[in-house]
């Protein structure tokens, strides 16, 4: 049986829906018996998709891997406005939906192209004096938040099919797309709310590559650690 010495890696996962990026560290753990493990870039429990957990040697380069470009595909919700941004949250507002064109919806989108400037969303982990700013926004309480500056690369709308769009987004780390989702509302007038969200990538690695986050309890061992990268393979895979 492998020790936790000789598990060093990058282990790509497909994360599911209604988990957190944490309940995916504390299973692999456990299965795999190993105590050095940790994950790139926390993925809401909405969302799916790809999270790379770094194990043993490979925790040396977490911050790194994090700090690689990511690509989701997502779908917002005209409308309706939530407390959270995304459909986890509670409605606080509705909105008449307008016609919206093909046009007027991809200039919405084009405006945020190239650099700019994000405000966080309330209900995130970002803390504010040592507190989550999650914990304060369950308080009732709202307060300012730093922006942030981020880059979209690309974008594509998918599909309009009202109330409801599904798009594609290239962007750098720090990234919220809720908050992206939830901006395109107001600017359209009618406000929206991100309704589903999977990554796709980060950096080179595809979600394609992922070991399915539903069968870490019950794959044997070996079959999940088949997916497991080594050093070496991540440094080709990054080109590096």
């Amino acid at each position: 049986m492998r020790t936790d010495s000789v598990i060093d890696g990058v282990l790509p996962i497909d994360k599911a829906s209604g988990m957190t990026s944490h309940d995916v560290v504390a299973i692999a753990r456990r299965v795999l018996g190993t105590k050095k493990i940790g994950h790139c870039g926390t993925l809401d429990p909405l969302a799916t998709g790809l999270l790379l957990l770094t194990l043993g040697r490979g925790t040396k380069i977490q911050d790194l891997l994090m700090s690689e470009d990511k690509e989701y595909v997502g779908t917002m919700k005209f409308g309706e406005v939530t407390d959270s941004q995304d459909s986890d949250g509670e409605v606080i507002e509705t909105r008449p939906v307008p016609e919206l064109s093909a046009e007027k919806l991809e200039a919405a989108f084009a405006k945020y192209d190239g650099d700019f400037y994000q405000i966080p969303p309330m209900v995130s982990a970002i803390k504010k004096d040592g507190v989550a700013l999650y914990k304060l926004a369950r308080q009732g309480k709202t307060v300012e938040r730093e922006p942030r500056f981020v880059h979209i690369y690309a974008h594509q709308i998918l599909e309009i099919r009202p109330p409801e769009l599904d798009f594609r987004v290239v962007c750098s780390k720090g990234f919220y797309v809720r908050t992206y989702a939830h901006d395109i509302g107001n600017d359209l007038g009618c406000g929206a709310h991100l309704s589903a969200l999977r990554r796709t990538k980060s950096g080179r690695f595809d979600v394609e590559m992922a070991f399915p986050a539903d069968q870490l309890k019950t794959a044997p061992r070996e079959e999940i650690l088949a997916k497991l990268l080594t050093l070496p393979q991540v440094s080709r895979i990054r080109g590096a």
